[in-house]
């Protein structure tokens, strides 16, 4: 038994199943220890994912019915009615519906889908594979960690539910809106549950986050070391890193908020009137909620898309049989983008009334974070350049991911820019530029994530022809839908209306909205095709034959096809050298297992 695995019986990682090799002592697991309270890092990955997955559909419907209102906004549709009564009287979305759908959207989206479902998912799968691990370094914390998720799942979910309607506040849940129960029905208990909801999220964000970070950190593999990390994990966690950071902020100003709405403070209130009468309110900012959520608002993006980032960096590299290019350069840029997603929130932020020099500041250091983007974007098209590439689905995804980030990135830096963004902001403009880069770039990476280690979830293939199609409608479907709005935001096109049929300016895009509609629908349609093939594969799947099916040099092909609690059945395998030795000496991968000879060439 080599020392690491001696470590991991010593501190009582291992499962109580199987000792420090991992073989099993054959006392039966019920079926609630081994697939819902699981302690197994491979099922609360599956955990994650399945749980975000049914979030998507749902948020993901969401926006399939708020573009309905846009697109046919003359149209009633009384199946709507049929199944939301007063919140689609004759068939038409009521106005504070209408809010409410795209606040849930948002928050599923960002929060539970593209942050626990693509963190929780891969961060979980294959960090103890890749490192060389048994499990995470704490089992218990991690499967806390899902249901502490599960938790703000079922109180997010029975928002939707309660008479006055979920919150419809916006997902950034702006106050007075968000601060003030009298404001509108969504401002009820809709807010109260949305905010305890997203206390728990934070809770277990940061029970993840600290578990990824210890288990990188102390328990890798003899031979292990940092710099022979796949990509994968170093995106992980720096992500781990940015979200243990930054989620208490977010905390602080929801339990702020919380007491503005039930305790009586005066946090975020000031000189507030409704109804003509006066609030008793008084020395509270906004601004300062603005801070508190934008300090978190801003690495959050980095921790929805790094994970992207490092999953497209290793399919691409072994799809391409070409070495990553500029490893070095690589775990730079992550550190380089992880430092300056501190420092950029108040670009959220110039049209609050900022002071304009400070808004230069934010500007300028906005603007640096192009510079270790575009050194990410240079090293992926390099890799591929000349690779001799293998365009399986992942990689698809993978390709696509690149698009999507550069097209989605270049707009980000109109938007940097304060000049500019005064004029865009809160237009059309700005929720083209952050679906491209954060939401479909991270749904891109998500894909390819799940098609290339699903034969290492489940030991079956996904099917391929069904992959292809789900591809090519969701790329092209995205840039139909999104890239027109880029034109409707320079024409000052705000976002968030019902309807836009009574401005003589911007009814002249009632047909681009139509279409944008329409292309929603049947992107849609495709994506849960995608769900059908997933949970269709994951039983009836054609089965995974051989350990190592895509030829990859990393360490989670080395298990076995189905790996048990402890991942090898043996001592954990030494390493020897880095992930990303392809098409070397004439042979076509070398496996980070196999010892370097004296002759053998530099990398």
């Amino acid at each position: 038994m080599n020392n690491e695995s001696q470590i991991h019986v010593q501190e009582g990682v291992v499962d109580v199943h199987h000792d420090g090799n991992g073989h099993d002592h054959h006392h039966k697991q019920s079926f609630v220890s081994k697939y819902i309270f699981s302690m197994d890092h491979k099922t609360i990955a599956k955990q994650f994912l399945i749980t975000g997955i049914i979030w998507a559909i749902i948020g993901g419907l969401f926006s399939v019915l708020f573009r309905l209102q846009l697109g046919f906004p003359d149209e009633t549709f009384p199946i709507l009615e049929t199944f939301f009564g007063k919140w689609a009287k004759g068939g038409r979305i009521a106005p504070e519906f209408y809010y409410a759908l795209i606040t849930m959207h948002g928050t599923i989206l960002v929060f539970f889908v593209l942050t626990a479902g693509l963190s929780g998912t891969f961060a979980n799968l294959l960090i103890p594979l890749q490192v060389g691990a048994r499990d995470m370094a704490s089992p218990f914390m991690n499967m806390l960690s899902y249901w502490f998720f599960f938790l703000a799942s079922v109180v997010m979910m029975s928002s939707l539910f309660v008479s006055t309607g979920p919150a419809s506040g916006g997902w950034t849940m702006y106050p007075p809106l968000s601060a003030l129960g009298q404001a509108n029905l969504g401002s009820r208990v809709g807010t109260d549950l949305w905010i305890t909801a997203m206390a728990l999220f934070v809770v277990s964000s940061l029970l993840g986050g600290l578990n990824y970070v210890a288990t990188i950190l102390n328990m890798r593999t003899k031979g292990m070391s940092m710099t022979r990390m796949p990509l994968t994990i170093w995106g992980l966690f720096f992500t781990a890193i940015l979200g243990i950071l930054s989620f208490p902020v977010l905390l602080s100003g929801f339990i702020l908020l919380l007491f503005d709405r039930n305790l009586g403070t005066s946090f975020y209130l000031s000189d507030i009137y409704t109804a003509g009468q006066a609030l008793p309110n008084e020395g509270g900012s906004p601004i300062l909620y603005e801070h508190l959520f934008w300090f978190l608002g801003h690495p959050e993006v980095y921790i929805i898309i790094l994970p992207a980032m490092g999953m497209v960096s290793e399919i691409m590299s072994v799809n391409s049989r070409k070495p990553i290019f500029g490893y070095m350069a690589m775990v730079g840029s992550l550190f380089a983008i992880c430092v300056l997603a501190f420092l950029v929130w108040a670009h959220h932020m110039f049209v609050s009334g900022m002071n304009p020099f400070m808004g230069s500041v934010f500007v300028l250091l906005t603007l640096l974070i192009a510079i270790p983007s575009a050194i990410k974007v240079f090293n992926w098209i390099t890799t591929i350049w000349r690779g001799n590439i293998r365009f399986t689905p992942a990689m698809l995804f993978s390709i696509g991911f690149v698009s999507m980030f550069i097209s989605g990135g270049l707009t980000g830096i109109w938007l940097g820019n304060s000049t500019i963004d005064i004029h865009i902001h809160d237009t059309y403009f700005v929720i083209a530029h952050f679906h491209i880069v954060m939401g479909v770039s991270a749904f891109f990476g998500m894909f390819a994530g799940v098609y290339h280690w699903f034969p290492k979830m489940f030991g079956r293939y996904l099917n391929n022809t069904l992959a292809y199609i789900h591809f090519w409608v969701t790329l092209i479907g995205a840039y139909l839908i999104f890239w027109p709005m880029h034109y409707m935001g320079l024409a000052g096109v705000p976002r968030r209306y019902l309807d836009f049929s009574a401005w003589k300016s911007f009814n002249q895009f009632g047909s681009l909205n139509h279409m944008i509609s329409i292309v929603t629908i049947i992107v849609f349609a495709v994506n849960l095709m995608f769900v059908f093939n997933f949970f269709y594969s994951m039983f009836k799947g054609r089965k995974v034959r051989t350990l190592n099916p895509w030829g990859s040099a990393s360490l989670e092909w080395t298990t076995p096809i189905n790996p048990g609690h402890g991942n090898w059945p043996g001592e954990i395998p030494e390493v020897h050298r880095w992930p990303y030795d392809y098409s070397k000496d004439g042979r076509e991968y070398i496996p980070q297992t196999e010892p370097i000879s004296a002759n053998e060439s530099k990398h």
